[in-house]
């Protein structure tokens, strides 16, 4: 049945690109081509790179985590998420993140199937001095890295089939509403003044409760202490993320410009104090200064300062990272491994820094770094609203991401078993599910 469905697809798609200039209607084109500023096209066309590099990125991050018999397989689902993703944005999903809205929670795909009406031609209406079509690229970074950053939380243990099926369904259901919502100018959360400058709720904290939710419904790992396979593979991945956050969080300014500069700024301050503070705090706890802690502490960092990178000043960074870090690191310790096998504490980590970054951005958030953010400052300036709004926003995001994302897994595993055999388990994913080892 896999082979016809697989079939199906790779023929529906080769029909449909092949015939595309009968089946597909371009939207016309202006007489007069929107004059776009080349800085800022060359700075977003380098950030759209930068963000790609850290899925693979990622992919060392955790590959490095796990035991040895299941490095490949880790890091190719990071790698997958490429693949898949990419093609999937293309053909719907931008259009249902980015489309005409619809009750301003999920997009009408029905404009941008296949790019049509994506061009080089035309502007989004956030983005004047850009390509849309250069737009649409780099967001489509920022749905390949969500799934890929949940498949920490139910590593060594996942049918690879099984999380391909996962991960297009929740770009469709979870991750595509989420960055309508956030982001589209007739969004439920843009029009009642929730801030999330590059992600902090749309990728960290839906990916965070995505993975808890794996991590629940799949079960506990047959043993779930093991040796990291390659520490270095974590440092190396620890860089590439760092590096290609910068496109991440500077490349959501949309342009070469100051503020630009700040989200890069407050990214590398808050990176630094989080990867201290963790570090700080493990030997304050009786631990050893492992580079381990440093590099999952500088992720954590980078993490709390998503949704706030272009809103808060650098001393209010410097304690978004190290504040984060010390609430994900007791979080990582206090989180009850016996009961949830979280394997990579994707929810401490991701999940939870999001979360701590949105209510910050919520407390620190200044109209004199961004005068977008108005007269709803944060709450240090003496203003409730804004925090209050990020508090909702949460909310409704951790439920919406958790019980979406576990009915998700519901239907996956009805349709095709979600984890492996205890044999193929025991074997190692390496080998039963891709047939190559280290």
């Amino acid at each position: 049945m896999r082979k016809i469905i697989l079939s199906v697809i790779l023929i529906t798609i080769l029909v449909l690109t092949f015939l595309s200039n009968f089946i597909l209607t371009d939207n016309p084109i202006p007489a007069e081509a929107v004059k776009f500023d080349t800085g800022d096209t060359a700075w977003m066309i380098v950030a759209t790179a930068f963000v790609l590099l850290m899925t693979p990125g990622l992919g060392f991050f955790y590959g490095g985590m796990v035991g040895k018999k299941n490095v490949i397989s880790t890091m190719l689902q990071s790698f997958m998420a490429m693949v898949i993703v990419t093609i999937l944005w293309v053909v719907i999903a931008f259009g249902l993140a980015f489309g005409p809205t619809i009750g301003g929670i999920i997009g009408n795909p029905t404009s941008n199937l296949f790019f049509q009406g994506v061009g080089t031609n035309t502007a989004w209406s956030l983005a004047p001095t850009i390509p849309f079509m250069l737009f649409a690229l780099f967001q489509a970074k920022f749905a390949i890295i969500t799934p890929a950053l949940i498949t920490g939380a139910f590593a060594e243990r996942v049918r690879f089939w099984a999380y391909l099926l996962f991960m297009v369904l929740f770009i469709l259901v979870i991750y595509a509403p989420l960055a309508h919502m956030t982001w589209h100018p007739e969004g439920i959360f843009f029009k009642m003044g929730v801030l999330d400058f590059a992600g902090g709720t749309v990728v960290h904290m839906s990916a965070g409760w995505a993975a808890l939710a794996g991590a629940i419904f799949l079960g506990k790992r047959k043993v779930q202490k093991v040796n990291p396979a390659r520490i270095t593979y974590v440092l190396l991945g620890t860089a590439l993320l760092w590096f290609g956050w910068f496109g991440f969080n500077a490349g959501s300014a949309l342009g070469a410009n100051g503020l630009a500069v700040q989200a890069l700024g407050t990214t590398t301050v808050a990176a630094a104090a989080a990867a201290m503070a963790w570090v700080f705090l493990d030997k304050i706890l009786g631990h050893k200064l492992s580079a381990l802690g440093a590099c999952i502490g500088a992720v954590v960092g980078l993490v709390a300062i998503t949704p706030a990178a272009g809103f808060v000043s650098i001393p209010h960074a410097i304690f978004i990272g190290a504040f984060a870090a010390i609430v994900s690191n007791l979080v990582v310790s206090k989180f009850p491994k016996g009961k949830i096998d979280d394997a990579l504490d994707v929810f401490a980590c991701h999940g939870v820094g999001g979360m701590v970054g949105m209510l910050l951005t919520g407390v620190f958030a200044s109209k004199a770094i961004n005068p977008g953010v108005g007269d709803n400052q944060g709450l240090i300036f003496g203003t409730s609203t804004l925090f209050t709004n990020q508090l909702i926003a949460m909310i409704v995001v951790s439920i919406f991401a958790f019980v979406g994302s576990y009915i998700l897994f519901f239907i996956v595993n009805k349709i095709t078993p979600l984890r492996v055999t205890e044999e193929k388990e025991e074997l190692g994913l390496d080998i039963s599910q891709h047939g190559e080892f280290l």
